[in-house]
């Protein structure tokens, strides 16, 4: 027992690495995740004190445990069995594709990240670009039990850091997000803020049946969610076309008893769309999938910190959020059969579309028409009347204290600043190239015109 024993020198430092292996993974390790899930806990009881919907455990589960949950899950299961039987793939293959599916789907949810890290950058940016407002409908009169689904247009990247800044408030948001995001690092960091993973351009029913039971899991368990049902940013400036995907996935799942789902209308509008000129692009181009160029996206960046260490930055004007009358699914079901997921995307993108808020940009460009020059006063007049049918159309009005004096004053700062317009004494002049960048802020404002027409 006390003899000496010579052994390789590569041999020592293998066993040395093993033994500092199994120290780690079986006190060290364990003993570090209880102690930071310790303060997780502490840290979520205290958020849940002040929170309107406090975060539901489902969201706080492992993540390891969510994926065998959903890999497991019955209906999973037997897509399992009907996928081998169609294609001849043996079971075991098929659950390994499964297993695959929910590990890019499932997210990794960090309360400390998404409170103490996510909401401040959120609020950071939002505030540094933009004036930001809120329009708030009713929202503290739903269900404290039930399910809550914001259902919002897409008119920029931004709108997910604008609604979740304006919602910290009342709850953790979870968000569906395309391929765009699954890079490293920032798949991570998007993992931990618990958004969750989707191919949008997927017809696998597999894949779709997972990705359907993680969302009516979700939605079972009372996990408030956000949603953008057009699938992608409107390239001409106008609410789209909803595609039913996840929102028939949310229609259709089982619900306990007691826990209805409560859909919240979410209008967004800018004064300057960040990425306008490549969904401009893009629509002229005819195709949906773009992506802008690095180098122009370092260059954007690079000149605004300039302005910034010059004192010259200015932001980019208000970006405004309208939370809209919440929507019960049960109230909404009474009294229809089939599937009601049409009918409900339909009545959600009409009261969205509705509440779009006119800001000054889009207001000021509505107005401008199809005119090469104007001068001032006239621009002044055709906003005024252009304002009066907005109103009479029951648009939500978001200008100035001022009214349209001002949204006059701060549209044509900014199309100065952006070399849309020249402005020489009371003459204005739209330059070369830039109607289209006009016609993209005026649409979300003809619109209501266009609604009430029909």
């Amino acid at each position: 027992m006390t003899q000496t024993i010579a052994v390789p020198l590569w041999l020592l430092c293998l066993i040395i690495a093993f033994a500092v292996v199994a120290f780690f993974s079986h006190f060290l390790f364990p003993s570090v995740r209880w102690f930071f899930r310790r303060r997780m806990e502490r840290l979520v009881t205290r958020l849940n004190q002040r929170l309107d919907r406090p975060i539901q455990p489902f969201k706080l589960m492992e993540r390891h445990d969510m994926i065998l949950r959903l890999a497991h899950d019955p209906k999973v299961a037997a897509a399992v069995f009907e996928e081998a039987a169609a294609t001849g793939e043996p079971e075991t293959v098929v659950s390994e594709r499964v297993r695959r599916y929910a590990r890019e789907i499932v997210p990794s949810f960090s309360a400390t990240v998404y409170f103490t890290v996510g909401i401040r950058l959120a609020k950071w940016i939002a505030r540094m670009l933009y004036r930001v407002r809120l329009i708030d409908h009713r929202l503290g009169s739903i269900d404290p039990n039930a399910t809550v689904i914001f259902v919002i247009n897409h008119r920029s990247n931004m709108d997910y850091v604008l609604v979740t800044y304006l919602a910290a408030q009342r709850s953790a948001l979870s968000y569906a997000v395309g391929e765009w995001a699954r890079v490293w690092p920032l798949s991570g960091l998007i993992r931990m803020m618990g958004a969750y993973f989707i191919r949008r351009r997927s017809d696998r029913p597999l894949y779709r049946r997972v990705l359907s039971r993680y969302v009516q899991m979700a939605t079972a368990e009372g996990v408030t969610q956000a949603i953008f049902p057009e699938g992608g940013l409107s390239l001409d400036g106008r609410t789209g076309a909803p595609k039913l995907g996840i929102l028939n996935y949310i229609v259709s799942g089982d619900r306990p008893p007691g826990r209805d789902v409560v859909f919240v209308p979410v209008s967004l509008n800018y004064d300057r769309v960040v990425e306008d000129r490549v969904l401009i692009g893009a629509r002229q181009a005819g195709v949906r999938r773009f992506r802008a160029p690095v180098l122009s996206i370092l260059a954007f960046v690079g000149r605004h910190i300039w302005r910034a260490l010059l004192g010259r930055f200015r932001r980019f004007g208000d970006a405004v959020v309208c939370f809209g009358a919440p929507v019960s699914l049960g109230d909404f079901s009474v009294g229809q059969t089939g599937d009601i997921t049409p009918a409900l995307a339909t009545h959600l993108m009409k009261q969205i579309a509705r509440n779009v808020p006119v800001l000054s940009v889009p207001l000021i460009a509505a107005a401008w028409g199809d005119a090469d020059e104007l001068d001032r006063t006239e621009l002044s007049m055709r906003a005024e009347r252009l304002l009066a049918r907005q109103e009479t159309a029951g648009a939500e009005i978001a200008l100035p204290e001022s009214g349209v004096k001002g949204a006059v004053e701060t549209a044509l700062a900014i199309f100065q600043l952006r070399r849309i317009v020249t402005i020489s004494g009371e003459r204005l002049t739209l330059n070369e190239g830039q109607r289209p960048l006009l016609d993209f802020y005026a649409a979300s404002v003809l619109q209501h015109l266009d609604a009430v027409a029909e």
